[in-house]
């Protein structure tokens, strides 16, 4: 929960108020640090496996899914620039609505009339909320909206193109892959868009420590990942996930002085409610199908141990 608000917190504090406006190199930044510690990881010191994985899967596969993610992690940072982090936290509420939307069309999610109600509440929740912000700006929301559509598609491919083909990347992996596929495509929007605006800008910030830093603790959210994978629930991580969007817009306000009114405190919250019913009814679901899958492999067991009791 710490590093993720952390990251978020930074990288809204380097293109607003530090004097950094520049979402894409900062993500090319990130990229390619990423890619530099996989590769060391997985390549050089070769403390995680690779898996095999040909020409055709990789072009076919992860480039599409790399594309998709540069393009969410462009338009998510460049939300910073128009929108506060609490309004972009409230507007990320509605990332299951765009999955199970974008899901069902290309068939990985089944239509149910429930679902769709849970999803209108949602929406409804999320519109509140965005009537009641004080400081709304059409193209941060469009932008942001634009990086939540673009993160649902690529969700939606990673289950169509690597798990239906049994490619299972763990977070190193995934960074061995797909981070160098995401900072080439990131490259041509930082060439030809951003570096001339850099070069004649006179209030231009860097400084190569605190974008080291900045890069460091980017990574160590995805290293908390890997570490936390299989030792939680996923309703665990689910509310974890509340927990840390309650902090953040709590710490937003605080920390930028971003003031947030009753109306969208009450929209975002009816949003919350249906986001945490819907998460409640996927892991349900799950759990339910869990239980049925182990049935006949207990009903195996028990015939084992009744004929072996029978014989003695």
């Amino acid at each position: 929960i710490s590093l993720s608000a952390g990251v978020i917190l930074f990288n809204k504090y380097l293109l607003s108020e530090y004097g950094f406006p520049y979402p894409v190199a900062l993500t090319c930044m990130h990229m390619g640090f990423c890619s530099l510690v996989a590769v060391t990881v997985v390549r050089g010191f070769e403390w995680v496996p690779s898996i095999h994985m040909d020409r055709e899967t990789y072009f076919r596969s992860i480039v599409p899914i790399g594309a998709l993610y540069a393009v969410t992690l462009w338009l998510g940072n460049a939300a910073y620039l128009y929108l506060s982090v609490s309004f972009i936290q409230m507007l990320k509420a509605l990332m299951p609505v765009a999955v199970f939307g974008v899901g069902t069309v290309a068939g990985t999610e089944n239509y149910s009339n429930n679902v769709m109600v849970n999803m209108l509440v949602v929406t409804a929740g999320v519109m509140i909320a965005s009537y009641g912000e004080i400081n709304f700006i059409l193209t941060g929301v469009l932008v942001q909206l634009g990086s939540i559509f673009s993160e649902s598609t690529r969700l939606t491919l990673v289950q169509v193109l690597l798990q239906r083909k049994g490619l299972k990347l763990n977070p190193f992996t995934t960074m061995y892959y797909i981070s160098p596929a995401c900072f080439a495509f990131l490259s041509v929007p930082f060439v030809f868009i951003e570096v001339p605006k850099m070069m004649i800008d006179p209030d231009l910030q860097f400084s190569p420590m605190l974008f080291l830093v900045n890069c460091c603790v980017a990574l160590a959210l995805n290293l908390a990942v890997f570490l936390l994978i299989g030792k939680t629930s996923a309703l665990s991580m689910n509310i974890a996930g509340v927990v840390k969007d309650w902090l953040l817009i709590g710490l937003s306000s605080l920390i930028f002085a971003a003031p947030v009114s009753a109306l969208s405190l009450e929209g975002y919250f009816l949003a919350f409610l249906g986001v945490f019913y819907y998460n409640y009814s996927k892991l349900k679901v799950m759990t339910t199908d869990a239980k049925d899958a182990a049935k006949p492999e207990l009903a195996v067991v028990k015939a084992m141990e009744e004929g072996n009791t029978t014989s003695k």
